[in-house]
């Protein structure tokens, strides 16, 4: 029997593991709601670096076993990636009170990935209202690299006021908000950045650039409170080079062997997804403290594109998609 028009749905889908072009659109099942769940009509969803990195069997030195028995041996587990979404509530199931259809909302998914769809099904209590005046490129935009920045910046190496933090990797999606955060928390920053990039992170607050493109960031005679690393090109040993007295190096992006090895004024891995966390970015949104950088947005038949962008390395804060 053919299913009906309220059974399907369009989403992003990866079969096998490989480059952008693996991924296509076509009509897959629409998410069952379930009890405490909510089923979101996604509006905008980010591509990120974990998106791409899942696509491609493209894990950090280290991870490659264990990614694969989490996202799949031989070909990906879940065929429709993406983390964070952005919509509107179209179903609450049984025992949702405090959500109904219309309401505006977004989240985090986590391993369940699932938001390069037209609807998600998530849980009721990991999303968040998204506030007026906050679009949903915004809400889906923050979401991925400022929850990481957020944790980094506040928990895990609390940035005080007058720090000075060095930020490697700062136009990315993780960079632009560690910028403008740790500038919040009353940091001075110093940004590592191209070239044509310096004029952004100048506008996020940055007080100082380093183009990594002429110079050696290890190379500098600055010493930082806080060396948060976005990229992954610094190590345990020429991350330390760049710490004052008792700093703290962040490696945001490191290998199994770094991450095993990160104790005493090295942190590392990976950040909590917490709606207390999304609420207070949302609302920083809100104010103007915080701006949601867009590098590119399309509609979900521009995925591959989407991915492609990502995997130049070269992307400019967020990579949407508006299944």
């Amino acid at each position: 029997m053919a299913r009906g028009a309220t059974d399907v749905m369009r989403a992003a889908v990866v079969d096998r593991y490989g480059p952008p072009e693996v991924v296509r659109v076509a009509e897959v099942a629409r998410p069952r709601v379930r009890r405490g769940e909510v089923l979101v009509r996604v509006a905008a969803a980010a591509v990120s670096a974990a998106d791409a990195r899942i696509r491609a069997a493209r894990f950090p030195p280290g991870f490659a076993l264990p990614a694969r028995l989490a996202f799949g041996v031989t070909r990906p587990r879940r065929r429709v990636l993406g983390g964070t979404f952005a919509g509107f509530v179209e179903t609450a199931g049984a025992g949702v009170g405090h959500l109904a259809p219309g309401d505006a909302v977004c989240g985090m998914t986590g391993s369940r990935l699932g938001t390069h769809a037209e609807y998600v099904a998530v849980r009721a209590d990991r999303v968040a209202r998204v506030p007026a005046g906050v679009g949903a490129d915004d809400a889906a935009g923050v979401l991925f690299g400022g929850t990481a920045a957020l944790h980094f910046l506040r928990d895990r190496a609390p940035v005080a006021p007058g720090a000075s933090v060095l930020v490697n990797g700062a136009s990315g999606a993780v960079g632009t908000n560690a910028v403008q955060l740790a500038v919040h928390f009353g940091a001075t920053v110093t940004a590592v950045t191209s070239a044509p990039n310096a004029g952004l992170v100048e506008r996020l607050g940055a007080s100082h650039v380093i183009d990594h493109t002429v110079s050696d960031v290890t190379a500098t005679d600055a010493r930082f409170d806080v060396v948060l690393d976005c990229v992954g090109n610094l190590t345990i040993r020429t991350g330390r080079r760049l710490l004052a007295d008792h700093g703290v190096l962040v490696l945001a992006a490191a290998g199994l062997g770094e991450t095993i090895r990160a104790r005493g004024d090295v942190v590392a891995g990976s950040a909590p997804e917490r709606v207390a966390d999304y609420e207070l970015l949302l609302g920083l949104v809100a104010t103007g403290t915080l701006a949601v950088v867009h590098d590119h947005a399309s509609g979900l038949d521009g995925i591959v594109d989407a991915h492609r962008r990502v995997d130049s390395g070269r992307k400019r804060g967020n990579v949407i998609v508006r299944p």
